[in-house]
């Protein structure tokens, strides 16, 4: 026991995915401006009623870059689109996204408390079923739809700003009814708090209330930027991506950029830096070391391996209370190290609990810790968690329980907050380490992150477009291509891998994968190239597939001549209605209009209709069959000045021509046969594919827009096991 209170360092850890569309400009998801009327602001506005109470903030600058281009630039998101359109002028398409989208919130602590919120969603149903949805819509009326407008958009502003405005306290008391007057006002009042955090922040920095830190810029993770062979420190077993990935200059240029953005928005250079999800390796600290940032913060377990012994017994108490509570140093960067079970307590346990005995039960574990730290010298409990993710799940959006715990640590002489900088600035910077694990704060590795299929699919994409823009970049030096290279950037973080794998799940998971892609193709357009077609597919496992409207039921053996030559030559092949499908990437009237496949025991099938006859094909117009299965491959089927196909495979420099593919025909419609051995497809071998429609080299349609179609290569008794 000491006299000597003991030191709290809060560094709360704000951030959002990168979610802006490169191509449309829009927002994809609302999370930036939401939890930016929900979370940021009150955060760090609680702290005016506790003085005593110094914690240090923590911003991605890509969060920063979207808050920003909110509330200076107009940015808009689907859902913000969708609240400002008139109730009575919403389509079809959108009233359906509105009772898919509009419930996304805590259904306890952010719906139940407005009747009118609760009473809809009970109406729409608890369990959402998306094939029901249009029906659904027309059950619900305008009124009904405007005031799903509002309350939506309400209840994400917190309850702090809810009570102390006039006009959304008005709007809480009325909770129905509501006029588009009054929704267009509720949503100029959340523009009006985007427009206060930054300012609110950077005046209590000024203040010394509190610390600012930056992360890498994009919330990339650092070690895998490096090499992704690291992966294999902590596990030996896990299968890496086809493709190594190795560029410790990104790693350099994402902290050097997110530096550099946050001193100009700041007015001042972050002294420490929390590496994207407390990932660290000794490659990585010595690249923060030449940034001249003086700390880092990671997760105890990192510590423990480090060290090579245990912090905690089996019961998970603290057996090493003097390594766990001292900051220590690698390269000469200080690093604190997060307790991680009081922080998962605030996380994910004390939401559960009456709020004042969670503070209370947390102020109680800090003086069991006081209690059992030497007296030598002052020591350090780091708490460490995202800022805003939790308090959804609390009562009253966290208040209570943080106004609890601020005035108990405040009234508590034993207990005594404080900057990070401030601690390690009076004299205990913390001793050397020999050497530092290569893990995060996800039990010591990196799996979250590589080792699942989809996880190794998105590393081996994003090798390949950086090789390909480093390639460009080789040749074209004069060029301007920030904007490539920040596609890029933003490909390398860390929130899409998040979501590939069995780890984690989200509605939105789709969303975070066609981003992912968006943000290569992305590339790509930049530098004037093709996009490669597998950039199409999904990632996702369950979303690569396409389902056809009709599936195959037997072999087929049609006539190549580009005509309905009979009506059952492809009566048991499969078709998909590339109308309903999405067929057109920009969203024009689409020109072809289905797609048949099928097979024999030798070849693929191929049709494709079109809504005018494919001999009336412009002379710049093509067709081309994109293969990724079993290997990657392209048929390119020109129609002027005559019938034309080839068959091409991809390099590095490009496509190169193989050999003609002489079984095509194109009159009415197309037809192809492509015996499965020119693509190197063998029985049971599954082949992908996609149709594309070009225009001078430029694609305009694309059959399925989103994923491939999928065929498995029949054994010789196909048709014989279908009548079973």
């Amino acid at each position: 026991m000491t006299d000597r209170p003991l030191y709290i360092s809060f560094l709360w850890h704000m951030h959002q995915p990168y979610y802006k569309d490169p191509f449309t400009g829009l927002y994809r998801l609302p999370w930036v401006r939401l939890h930016g009327t929900k979370d940021y602001l009150d955060m760090v506005d609680i702290l005016s009623d506790f003085p005593d109470v110094k914690q240090t903030f923590n911003f991605t600058p890509s969060l920063l870059e979207q808050i920003i281009d909110y509330s200076d630039h107009q940015a808009r998101d689907q859902y913000l689109v969708v609240s400002l359109k008139r109730a009575s002028d919403l389509d079809i398409q959108e009233r359906m996204f509105i009772l898919q989208n509009f419930f996304l919130a805590n259904w306890d602590h952010m719906i139940k408390p407005f009747p009118r919120y609760y009473e809809l969603l009970r109406k729409r149903g608890f369990r959402l079923i998306s094939s029901e949805l249009k029906r659904m819509a027309t059950y619900f009326s305008v009124q009904e739809f405007l005031d799903l407008q509002v309350l939506f958009n309400l209840c994400w502003v917190d309850p702090a700003h809810r009570k102390k405005d006039p006009l959304l306290d008005e709007l809480v008391r009325k909770g129905r009814e509501f006029t588009e007057e009054e929704k267009t006002l509720l949503l100029e009042k959340q523009l009006e708090l985007l427009r206060r955090i930054i300012p609110r922040y950077r005046e209590m920095a000024a203040e010394g209330r509190i610390e600012l830190s930056v992360s890498p810029f994009y919330h990339p993770i650092l070690p895998l930027l490096c090499d992704t062979n690291v992966a294999k420190i902590a596990l030996p077993d896990i299968r890496l991506p086809k493709k190594r990935f190795a560029h410790p200059e990104d790693a350099q240029r994402q902290i050097r950029m997110g530096i550099e953005y946050f001193e100009q928005v700041f007015g001042q250079r972050p002294a420490g830096l929390w590496p994207s999800e407390g990932s660290v390796s000794e490659e990585v600290l010595r690249i923060i070391a030449g940034e001249g940032i003086r700390w880092i913060a990671t997760d105890e377990d990192i510590l423990s391996i480090s060290l090579g012994k245990p912090l905690r017994d089996a019961s998970r108490n603290v057996i090493d209370s003097r390594s766990l509570y001292s900051p220590h140093q690698f390269e000469g960067v200080s690093i604190v190290f997060r307790d991680h079970a009081l922080s998962d307590l605030i996380g994910f346990e004390y939401a559960r609990w009456d709020s004042r005995k969670a503070a209370e039960d947390l102020i109680a574990k800090l003086l069991h810790i006081w209690r059992s730290v030497p007296g030598d010298r002052p020591y350090l409990v780091s708490i460490i968690l995202d800022g805003e993710n939790a308090w959804e799940y609390y009562a009253n959006d966290g208040h209570d329980f943080l106004r609890f715990l601020y005035e108990g640590i405040s009234k508590e002489h034993r207990l005594k907050t404080v900057t990070v900088s401030d601690f390690l600035g009076s004299g205990y910077p913390g001793s050397p380490l020999p050497r530092i694990h290569a893990g995060s704060w996800i039990y010591a590795n990196f799996a979250v992150w590589i080792g699942h299929e989809e996880d190794n699919t998105a590393w081996d994409y994003l090798a390949e477009t950086r090789g390909d823009l480093a390639r460009f970049q080789a040749t074209h030096p004069n060029d301007d291509l920030s904007r490539a290279w920040k596609a890029l950037y933003i490909a390398e973080g860390s929130d899409w891998n998040w979501w590939y794998g069995d780890e984690h799940s989200t509605e939105n998971q789709k969303d975070f994968d066609e981003l992912f892609r968006l943000h290569l193709m992305k590339v790509y357009r930049e530098i004037g190239k093709e996009i490669p077609p597998h950039l199409f597919s999904p990632v996702l496992r369950e979303d690569r597939s396409i389902t056809p409207s009709v599936t195959i039921r037997g072999f087929i053996d049609p006539k190549i001549d580009g005509i309905v030559t009979s009506y059952y030559e492809w009566y048991q092949a499969a078709s998909i209605d590339i109308r309903k499908a999405g067929g057109s990437m920009h969203k024009a009237e689409s020109v072809l209009s289905t797609l048949y496949y099928g097979f024999n025991k030798e070849s693929l099938f191929l049709r494709v209709d079109a809504t005018v006859p494919l001999r009336e094909f412009a002379e710049d117009m093509s067709v081309s069959i994109d293969f990724t299965k079993p290997s990657v491959k392209r048929i390119v089927i020109s129609f002027r000045p005559s019938l034309h196909a080839r068959i091409l495979r991809r390099t590095e420099s490009g496509w190169q021509t193989l050999q003609d593919l002489p079984d095509v025909a194109a009159d009415n419609i197309l037809e192809a046969r492509i015996p499965f051995e020119l693509l190197g497809a063998r029985e049971r071998d599954e082949i992908c594919f996609s149709v594309c429609l070009a225009k001078d080299g430029e694609e305009v349609e694309r059959c399925p827009f989103r994923g491939h179609v999928s065929i498995t290569v029949p054994t010789p008794d196909f048709e014989a096991m279908m009548w079973y």
